[in-house]
């Protein structure tokens, strides 16, 4: 056993030695930003390297909300975000709970079709999509415009219908054999089990809308309704770039979502791994 255990320590010891610099290169960009938030827009340019923060990201936040209202925008993502996960992950669920447990007509047709979707560069469906809901449907500049659009996600469906797919037939039998109605057994039967896979599938919807930046250009033109993304991007102008204030919003974007990320990382490989399991 002794012998078990101090290879065990070896590999184990080889295994931080290779992947601590890893981490290290891939942290030194993310440090750089903060480092770049606390410097003033000429100092970021400078010829020397710097490698520890100053004392300039008061007024670089200072001059970002002055012309973003950069908390204001914040607020707008994280409202839009929330809404976006808790409905696309309801949404993605019942699809994935229907295409795993019910036998219909067109069946292999529909998860042909959302496998096609997912082949499809964005930008395709982009002008279309802007087309319908901002001409057709007049929703430019609303928030309907900003949550709906996006809300159907085709690797959300086969995920969770790969989770669904992996429970045992006998638990739904079982229920159903009680009189149980299909709602209830999606709601407190299916979703309890599946909650590992649906912490891991709303992690990454999150994600996805908080980074979102193109969909939201395009539809939102209003300074009152802009997200954090966007309103960064007006700090870049055709003669003068706000370089320490948009550091500094990148910072207030990007180590929230870090911190969340590291707190809810066990949930986010458990589902992981248990979605990718057959």
């Amino acid at each position: 056993m002794s012998s078990l255990s101090s290879a065990r320590l070896r590999r184990s010891l080889l295994l931080h030695l290779f992947l601590t610099p890893l981490a290290l290169i891939w942290l030194f960009p993310l440090w750089m930003m903060v480092v770049f938030s606390t410097m003033p827009d000429n100092g970021i340019f400078s010829p020397g390297i710097e490698l520890l923060p100053h004392g300039n990201f008061v007024d670089n936040f200072n001059n970002l909300q002055r012309d973003t209202n950069f908390v204001g925008a914040i607020g707008i993502s994280v409202s839009v975000a929330v809404t976006y996960t808790f409905l696309s992950v309801l949404l993605t669920s019942m699809a994935g709970w229907a295409l795993a447990r019910y036998q219909f007509f067109g069946k292999g047709v529909v998860v042909a079709i959302i496998l096609g979707t997912i082949t499809l560069p964005y930008a395709v469906v982009l002008i279309p999509q802007f087309i319908m809901v901002a001409r057709d449907f007049q929703l430019a500049n609303t928030w309907v415009a900003l949550i709906v659009p996006p809300l159907f996600n085709s690797l959300g469906v086969l995920f969770m219908r790969q989770s669904f797919s992996m429970m045992p037939d006998d638990l739904f039998d079982a229920a159903r054999v009680e009189g149980v109605k299909e709602w209830r057994i999606f709601l407190f039967v299916a979703l309890p089990l599946a909650r590992p896979m649906l912490a891991a599938l709303a992690i990454i919807l999150f994600l996805a809308s908080w980074n979102n930046y193109l969909w939201p250009l395009l539809i939102n033109s209003q300074p009152g309704s802009m997200t954090a993304p966007v309103a960064l991007g007006t700090l870049i102008g055709l003669t003068k770039v706000s370089w320490g204030g948009i550091m500094a919003g990148a910072v207030m974007l990007t180590v929230p979502m870090l911190v969340v990320f590291v707190l809810l990382q066990r949930h986010f490989i458990a589902g992981i791994a248990a979605g990718a399991i057959k």
